[in-house]
């Protein structure tokens, strides 16, 4: 890689998120808080309306016997159900999340989201004035 290309690739890496204007940045977040709340409520409606119909969302897993390069995939009719289950439903007092916004164009964001237990970077379209989690990559914090 030529010098030049490194500075390129380190300036592009430091440099700020575009800016937005303040309603489409509190539309984002407020998509991610409703993904995140919802889950800690144990609000399946709620984490549901932050969704696409079609969400990808993946983990890496790696290699296994039966995968190269393995995901595990969830639908969003995995994560409503996991939600109604109670499956993340904590304490308010414990809820400790943050979503920042990496990324935005006029349809699309890139967000991240952090709690306790896990880290999610959402790709976000918009429709109309509504902001919708469209792909969803996640990982576990270690323990």
């Amino acid at each position: 890689m030529s010098l030049l290309s490194l500075i390129m690739a380190a300036s592009a890496a430091t440099a700020p998120a575009p800016m937005a204007d303040a309603a489409t940045l509190a539309a984002i977040e407020a998509t991610c808080f409703d993904y995140v709340d919802g889950q800690l409520e144990g609000d399946p409606a709620r984490v549901a309306r932050a969704l696409h119909p079609d969400l990808a969302k993946r983990s890496v897993i790696g290699d296994t016997p039966d995968e190269r390069l393995g995901l595990r995939r969830m639908s969003k009719e995995e994560l409503v159900s996991l939600t109604r289950q109670g499956a993340l439903k904590t304490p308010k007092d414990q809820w400790n999340r943050s979503c920042r916004i990496l990324d935005v164009t006029a349809e699309t964001a890139v967000v991240r989201l952090e709690t306790p237990w896990f880290v999610d970077h959402f790709h976000m379209g918009r429709y109309g004035e509504r902001w919708i989690i469209v792909n969803a990559l996640w990982h576990m914090k270690p323990r």
